[in-house]
């Protein structure tokens, strides 16, 4: 069985509710590589499943720690985001988020530690995000007109691509 597909059996054929942040420093971004969502890469914020009895903000702060080795502080909720493209479908929750401490590192996925989905974190400064192709970056950069953008939008948003 394919990497792809192992992932899309690990993560897929349900509905997933996430919680993600937006760290902005310096004109940076910090975004995570995952494997096995799609050929090739995809960058997104970092995020992932909220579990039962955990609030939203509790999850990213999980989360980040998970992913990231990154402290950070929960601020407002910026946005809401659907993707559903079979097997995949995840209602995402977005807020912006300030880190306290730590130094980023590639961290892992609890849920699933037996596949290496996360690839690599990193800061990537957002004029530069704009150049690279809309495949491997999260739908929802294309919502904004500028990456930088992304810190201002408000809503709820059906990314591209919704099957």
């Amino acid at each position: 069985m394919s990497f792809q597909n192992q992932v899309h059996l690990a993560y897929g054929n349900r509905l997933r509710v996430r919680s993600c942040g937006i760290c902005i420093e310096q004109d940076t971004i910090l975004l995570v590589n995952h494997r096995g969502l799609r050929a090739g890469d995809f960058w997104a914020p970092p995020g992932g499943g909220i579990e039962l009895g955990e609030t939203a903000a509790q999850a990213v702060v999980r989360e980040f720690r998970e992913e990231t080795n990154l402290e950070i502080a929960v601020g407002n909720f910026l946005f809401a985001c659907e993707y559903l493209h079979e097997p995949l479908h995840a209602i995402e929750l977005f807020f912006e988020v300030k880190r306290t401490g730590g130094t980023a590192l590639t961290g892992i996925d609890p849920e699933n530690p037996e596949l290496p989905v996360i690839d690599a974190v990193r800061w990537i400064p957002l004029w530069e995000l704009g150049n690279w192709r809309q495949e491997e970056i999260h739908g929802v950069f294309r919502v904004c007109s500028k990456p930088a953008e992304i810190i201002s939008l408000r809503g709820y948003f059906t990314l591209p691509g919704v099957v």
